[in-house]
């Protein structure tokens, strides 16, 4: 898989644009994850990944090696933050209904083997974490979801952020206690999907 990405993105610095395409392919639901989980917003998330996966193209010859993942998600967080800032100027929607838009809601929590139950509490669930999510300040919703949703470790937010790793663990840090804060200490959360909120 390493050798096969290293191609692609070999290929992709030469201008195959069906080299990319499949590397778009690979990781367009993770990027737009990230989006989502930041702007709260499915269809503003669906046009930063577009965007992103374009300045990824454009920029890639400048790409240097290290994790791909890392630098594609910086540029998507990137995007993420230049969108953000648009919206401090020109205030949007209630955001109650873009989190109940289940439809376009990221599906890291899919579970094919659970019970309408199940599947009902997990979106309940879903919800109540975007809705934290949404709460925090941008460079700690960010850190929170590379780490505990993207699975990121702290080297691969730094490159992903541009932080050095003392700010990655302290933005981290305050994001997660925020977070156990609004989800009861994360007593809502089954243990699958507590993602580190209970025991840090």
């Amino acid at each position: 898989m390493a050798n096969d990405e290293a191609q692609l993105i070999s290929d992709s610095q030469r201008g195959d644009v069906r080299a990319f395409n499949l590397l778009v392919e690979r990781y367009q639901v993770r990027v737009y994850n990230l989006c989502y989980r930041m702007l709260n917003d499915p269809e503003a998330a669906a046009d930063v990944t577009q965007d992103a996966f374009l300045s990824a193209y454009r920029n890639i010859k400048r790409y240097r090696g290290g994790s791909f993942a890392a630098w594609l998600l910086r540029i998507a967080t990137n995007a993420c933050y230049d969108q953000l800032r648009t919206r401090q100027r020109r205030p949007t929607s209630s955001i109650d209904a873009l989190l109940d838009d289940e439809e376009h809601a990221p599906r890291q929590f899919e579970d094919q083997g659970e019970s309408p139950d199940e599947r009902s509490l997990r979106n309940e669930l879903a919800g109540e974490i975007q809705r934290a999510l949404a709460e925090l300040e941008p460079d700690q919703r960010i850190a929170v979801v590379l780490s505990d949703i993207q699975g990121l470790s702290y080297d691969e937010i730094s490159s992903a952020t541009g932080w050095p790793l003392g700010t990655v663990k302290s933005r981290l840090s305050r994001g997660r206690a925020q977070l156990r804060s609004v989800l009861r200490q994360g007593e809502l959360l089954p243990g699958r999907y507590r993602q580190g909120y209970v025991d840090q």
